[in-house]
Order: structure tokens, then C-alpha cells, then sequence
């Protein structure tokens, strides 16, 4: 299934390979129903993390059937979490949510984010360990990835589908509100 390998194998190696995401830790994936997210909630579940997501508050019930043990609501204008003390924090957002997750990680713990290098004075000034990284290629991971997915423990979501003639419209539909999950082509 092609929305699952990229953000699949993207949320896999900011867990496992970068975050060394351990059992019983405790994970923050910011915006749990994203493209992204939908997987670093399943997969740190998967991994044995005690995850927490946000999101919009429509999402909750979904990121809960994904695997989140918590949901925290980041609706605009509300603050954020106000839970503190996650020993992963995975940011699939950057900009102010970014900044936020400094603060939401225990000493010592990990923040990855997809979207901008992190800032190295502030992740020293909370005393955590900050990264990005660019995904590679991987073919065990992905096949380890197609092996969760092929057995029901991995889970690709389509938010909805257009024709390939349709790239310039399904790219224009990411602005506007929709059901969580991948926007996917269909090339025939």
C-alpha cells in the first residue's frame, strides 16, 4: 500500500532508530492524526510506549483507536498539554509546537521533530537531547513495516483518494479541515 512506506518508515526511525524509544516510556507524538503521526502513535504503542497525542478534539476517539492511552486536546487558542515529564517527544508540526515540546520532556529525555533543525541552546537550557534527521532508505525496516501492516498490527489510513490527474487539487485539499489519514493518488 503506498501511503504506508514514507510515513511509515518516517515515524520508525524517529522511534526506534533515533529516539531508542524504550518499553514503559512515556511518548508525546504531536498531532497524533497527521500523515505521520497516525503511525508514531501505532508504533510506539507497538514498541511498548505509554502514548499520550494531540490533536484536534474531533480526533481524539481515532488517536485512542490507534493505540494513545491519553489525548490531549491543541485546539486553537488553548495552551497545549499540560502534561510534563515524557521521555520522547515526537514533533510532526515545528513552529510553536516545536518550541513547546522542550518544556514537556523529563532531563535527559528526547525530542525529534520532522520539520526544522532543532534549537540547540534551548534543548541545553532544559537539559534534553534534540534532533531531526532525514529519512533513509531501509529495506529490513520496510519490510518489518509491511510484516506489521500484512498481520493487522499496522494500520495505513486514507483520508481520501483522487485521480492522478487530480495531483493539483488533492495537494490543495491538505489546507482545508478533513478526515485524519494519507491523501493518496490513484494511478491507473
Amino acid at each position: 500500500m503506498m501511503a504506508l512506506p514514507l510515513a511509515a518508515l518516517t515515524a520508525w526511525q524517529a522511534l526506534a532508530d533515533h529516539a531508542a524509544l524504550q518499553p514503559g516510556e512515556q511518548v508525546l507524538v504531536q498531532e497524533g492524526a497527521g500523515g505521520v503521526g497516525i503511525f508514531a502513535v501505532q508504533l510506539a504503542a507497538i514498541l511498548g510506549g505509554h502514548v499520550t497525542a494531540t490533536g484536534r478534539s474531533t480526533d481524539a476517539g481515532f488517536v485512542r483507536d490507534l493505540g494513545a492511552e491519553r489525548f490531549i486536546s491543541a485546539e486553537a487558542g488553548q495552551s497545549g498539554p499540560a502534561a510534563r515529564g515524557f521521555d520522547v517527544v515526537i514533533d510532526t508540526v515545528g513552529g510553536a509546537v516545536l518550541e513547546a515540546s522542550y518544556g514537556l520532556l523529563r532531563e535527559g529525555g528526547r525530542l525529534i521533530t520532522l520539520s526544522a533543525p532543532p534549537d540547540q541552546d534551548l534543548a541545553g537550557r532544559y537539559k534534553v537531547h534534540a534532533m531531526t534527521f532525514i529519512v533513509e532508505q531501509n529495506p529490513r525496516e520496510l519490510a518489518d513495516l509491511a510484516e506489521m501492516a500484512g498481520t493487522g498490527r499496522l494500520r495505513a489510513v486514507i483520508s481520501q483518494t483522487f485521480p492522478l490527474a487530480e495531483g493539483q487539487k488533492a495537494f490543495e485539499s491538505g489546507r482545508e479541515a478533513r478526515r485524519p489519514g494519507k491523501t493518496v493518488l490513484a494511478v491507473r
